[in-house]
């Protein structure tokens, strides 16, 4: 059945329209403090949030909702989203909430929920709580409302934790680091955390006013970064996205290096320590295919999922993985996060460069890549996808690539568009294959 509120990571949309409104995320509250009830025990959610200027609007909106169904409120001010699963499972909170729209601009807002392991709902539970908000929810006595109070120490908390996933012997001294924090939810703690290790930190994006952030910084917009690096005459360059769950690196030549590069240096690393378990990583099926045959030179495997961190998730625990990621950045270490943590990342990739002595360039370029090329095909209504042309240039495009490259069409979870990538050895045949299907997808709409 479709789903009205969730998606693929959570609920998110444009602020005041849609679903991402006040008085829906009251409704959430309400829906989400009732079905986590469990027990007699006082029940608490921590929540947390970028720095999205709608943020205290869908925080006070948040509270009002758990505090009217008896639930107990920690509010952290802003902070990343692995800090508030961490910060959920170490005050033994009954769930987490982050406010965030991740690496969209600030006039979109989202709601993530974390159950009280940290980790993100299942499908099953937020398609109860998908049925509670359109109930009349019962409202708790007026004895029982709930109490809402900030905590000072949430940043400190979190940047031990960061610290503590390197080893106590690691220190950054000598390294000059510019950190991108895309003047999101991450913009003091990242640049405290690799200061605090010795680094000499640039910091850019770290001047939020509610509307700037993602905006010409950060992970999906790295070309700032990738002219202070060089100017600089860093070492490294390190983009994080507004609730700072992704990772993307820049080398000291100014060049980009994607969450493929970075899996494979991690794995790579841990591999050769005897701490990766599962045999392999975890990723998704627009993980460049260079990388599952790097993995394979070094007897590693590739496991693909669904596009959706909470897919590499899900694999990760069934195979007992720990390293698992996505291309576009998303880095989830399970050792150290319940969910994707770009700092936490960072940390390991500025280890490497300490111990390999080597510059970024080299050590972050494991392999190279195939040529692969996403084009997006916008429909109007229908499913273009069950149409018959269609299928059939797909079927013709799949034949001509067996064996040389990989196809993957799939329409997007939050807009009407067909996503249509394909990648192989011959660039020429790739942007044909491409072509030739999205031409189709928009014959059939």
């Amino acid at each position: 059945m479709a789903r009205k509120f969730f998606g693929t990571d959570g609920i998110r949309g444009r602020t005041n329209s849609g679903v991402m409104t006040a008085a829906t995320a009251m409704k959430v509250g309400q829906a989400a403090g009732r079905h986590f009830v469990r027990g007699g025990h006082r029940h608490r959610v921590v929540i947390g949030k970028d720095t999205r200027l709608s943020g205290y609007m869908m925080e006070s909106a948040l509270v009002a909702g758990f505090t009217s169904v008896g639930i107990d409120v920690i509010m952290t001010g802003p902070l990343p989203t692995p800090a508030i699963a961490l910060l959920t499972r170490e005050m033994r909170a009954d769930l987490g909430v982050m406010i965030s729209a991740s690496h969209n601009l600030y006039a979109d807002n989202g709601i993530k929920l974390f159950g009280p392991d940290g980790f993100k709902l299942s499908d099953e539970a937020e398609a109860e709580i998908e049925r509670l908000i359109e109930t009349d929810i019962p409202l708790v006595p007026a004895e029982q409302i709930g109490r809402a109070r900030r905590i000072e120490d949430a940043r400190g908390r979190y940047i031990h934790a960061v610290k503590n996933s390197v080893a106590s012997e690691v220190r950054f001294d000598g390294l000059k680091v510019v950190v991108d924090c895309a003047h999101g939810a991450a913009y003091q703690v990242a640049p405290s955390a690799i200061w605090e290790l010795g680094a000499d930190v640039i910091a850019l994006g770290v001047n939020p006013n509610g509307v700037n952030i993602n905006d010409g910084v950060g992970s999906t917009a790295i070309e700032a970064l990738q002219a202070r690096v060089v100017e600089e005459q860093a070492h490294i360059g390190i983009a994080l996205d507004g609730d700072a769950d992704r990772l993307i690196v820049v080398d000291e030549k100014g060049r980009a290096v994607d969450g493929d590069q970075i899996m494979a240096l991690i794995a790579t690393r841990m591999h050769e320590k005897g701490s990766l378990k599962g045999g392999g990583v975890v990723s998704t099926v627009m993980s460049n295919l260079g990388l599952e045959r790097y993995l394979a030179s070094i007897g590693l495997t590739l496991e693909r999922t669904k596009v959706g961190d909470r897919y590499v998730l899900e694999r990760m625990k069934e195979g007992g993985f720990n390293i698992g990621g996505e291309q576009s950045g998303h880095m989830i270490m399970l050792d150290h996060s319940t969910t994707g943590d770009g700092t936490v990342a960072a940390m390991r990739v500025l280890t490497s460069l300490v111990r390999s002595e080597k510059p970024a360039s080299e050590i972050l370029h494991l392999f190279d890549p195939v040529p692969q090329l996403l084009k997006n095909v916008r429909y109007e209504g229908g499913a273009p996808l069950e149409n018959a042309t269609v299928q059939s240039v797909i079927a013709e495009a799949e034949q001509e690539l067996e064996g040389k490259g990989r196809l993957v069409i799939r329409p997007s979870g939050t807009e009407p568009v067909i996503r249509v990538m394909a990648e192989g050895d011959d660039k020429k045949q790739v942007e044909s294959v491409v072509d030739r299907i999205c031409d189709a997808v928009r014959a059939a709409t």
